[in-house]
């Protein structure tokens, strides 16, 4: 009798539970339906117009690309990544939901009887579940949202809300196919964190080992800022990088937008000394003199500039003040310090956390060194950034080095194994993020060097190994290899290895080692 109980119920319980199943979809059918008709048989003044030439805007998404155009070329880092991030997101939704939603179920389209014809778009021949223009929308949005300010992504998550409202209203699509879009959308912005982490992933990265909190003077005595206001970032807070914090993650602001790093920290700590190297000055020299006679050594600055600073308050033993300068560097960034009015705030709690520096022929470096082709692309980079921003710069100066007549592979000996290699890296603790310039790191106090390489072959060309450097897979190739380790020894059969530490470019004679010293620099970071 058990034994016929225990069958009797894997064959029954199913059934009854396939019978809810029925009933449940043909209850959400009927409302999917009737709530279609509400919404495609209503006459709303002055909609008949303007909603379907906004549905056929979103056609091929052309409404999004062209919103993504002038983010763009807007000039601000937080709306160009708010255009890449909502590109990337609409890239990621609209194969899904066209190529494999629309085959997997096969919905027919809401049937035209008793709309009214005038407000029709063309109806499409494809499936309606789910809605590819509401998948395309709420992606584009859900990205948006992630990077840029209030002030954008509001109208364009309204504009979003508005699509997908037309695609029921001209009668093409019903609510369902509608919602199960959106929530495609809405997943795939939010899978484009794991390719391409958001500017608010600053501040993650952990310093566990922490230093006694130190008592200063609340208004700067003892201070001495090093402050090199360069042309990048001149330009770069001009074309309106800065709006002030409520404008956007990553934005430059002190006071208020526009105003000078240097004009900043004197309001901010009136008995704090400032130095602004001239044209002429010798910034590594001025930023010697700065750390000689400082209680705390604060630099504002590129990465160049922030490292020189490092290596000064690492022979002195004084704390480190990182002040972010038009857009935040790699370390301001790991520290969670992105505007002026951050670092003051650091300074103010006293919080010092201990950290590793990494050294390459001596030099110090707190975010990455690099061999092969990137010093080259640095070069050209940098003349370029300031006005197109950094990405694109690094993509056009990566097109020119990698193109035909560009530069060729170089041949180095690494840890004793010649090599002939496009890509050196060596990153300040483990990054975790893959591609040419990583950035984004958990820790900075692993004691760990991040080493990556992309080696030349005969089968590896460079439009290949183009591609592998944009696209950041470098796993996807055999050439690509990575590991952590502590030293690193690099020597080349010319004798001389040229190099670039933290973006500053140089030639060394003989072998070059890689080494890190741990948990050896103090520095400010915000509490919490």
């Amino acid at each position: 009798m058990e034994v016929i109980g225990r069958i009797t119920y894997l064959f029954i319980c199913p059934s009854f539970e396939r019978v809810g199943t029925m009933r449940l979809r043909e209850r959400l059918g009927r409302m999917d339906r009737r709530l279609f008709a509400a919404v495609a048989g209503a006459r709303l003044a002055g909609l008949d117009r303007v909603v379907p030439a906004l549905s056929r805007a979103a056609d091929n998404s052309l409404l999004w690309a062209g919103i993504a155009g002038a983010l763009a070329v807007s000039g601000r880092r937080p709306l160009r990544r708010a255009a890449t991030r909502g590109l990337l997101a609409v890239s990621l939704a609209s194969p899904l939901v066209n190529l494999v939603g629309k085959q997997a179920f096969r919905r027919n389209r809401p049937s035209p009887d008793g709309l009214p014809f005038a407000r029709l778009v063309r109806m499409p021949l494809s499936a309606s579940f789910p809605s590819g223009h509401s998948a395309s929308a709420a992606a584009f949005a859900a990205a948006v949202a992630m990077e840029a300010p209030r002030a954008v992504a509001v109208p364009v998550g309204l504009l979003a809300a508005g699509v997908c409202f037309s695609r029921v209203y001209t009668g093409v699509h019903y609510p369902g196919d509608v919602l199960a879009g959106a929530a495609v959308g809405v997943a795939a912005g939010a899978l484009t964190l794991r390719l391409w982490p958001e500017a608010a992933e600053a501040g993650r990265a952990r310093a566990a080992v922490t230093a006694p909190p130190v008592r200063l003077d609340p208004e700067g005595e003892g201070l001495v800022a090093v402050v090199d206001e360069g042309a990048e970032q001149v330009a770069e807070r001009d074309a309106g990088g800065g709006a002030g914090r409520g404008a956007g993650k990553g934005a430059f602001t002190a006071a208020e937008a526009g105003t000078r790093t240097a004009d900043a920290l004197r309001a901010a700590l009136p008995r704090a000394e400032v130095c602004e190297p001239g044209p002429g000055d010798d910034i590594a020299q001025v930023v010697d003199e700065a750390a000689s006679r400082a209680k705390v050594l604060a630099v504002a600055g590129d990465d160049g500039v922030v490292a020189r600073a490092a290596g000064q308050a690492l022979r002195t033993g004084v704390p480190l003040l990182v002040v972010p300068s038009g857009t935040p560097g790699d370390f301001a960034r790991a520290l969670g310090l992105l505007t002026v009015d951050d670092a003051v705030d650091a300074y103010r709690s006293g919080d010092l956390v201990t950290v590793d520096v990494g050294e390459a022929a001596g030099r110090p470096f707190v975010d990455a060194a690099s061999l092969g082709i990137y010093p080259e692309v640095l070069a050209r980079r940098e003349r370029r950034q300031g006005r197109i921003g950094k990405w694109p710069a690094l993509l056009w100066a990566m097109a020119e080095v990698l193109g035909p007549g560009g530069a060729r592979p170089v041949d180095l000996v690494v840890d004793g194994v010649p090599r002939r290699v496009w890509l050196v890296f060596v990153g300040n603790c483990r990054h975790q993020v893959r591609g040419a310039a990583p950035t984004r790191r958990e820790r900075l106090e692993d004691g760990l060097l991040d080493v990556r390489i992309l080696t030349a072959a005969a089968r590896l060309p460079r439009a290949r190994a183009f591609l592998s450097v944009l696209t950041g897979r470098f796993r996807l190739s055999r050439h690509y290899q990575q590991w952590q380790a502590d030293t690193l020894r690099v020597s080349s059969p010319s004798g001389e290895v040229r190099l670039a530490c933290d973006g500053e470019a140089f030639t060394v004679s003989g072998e070059v080692e890689f080494a890190k010293r741990p948990r050896s620099l103090l520095v400010f970071r915000p509490l919490g």
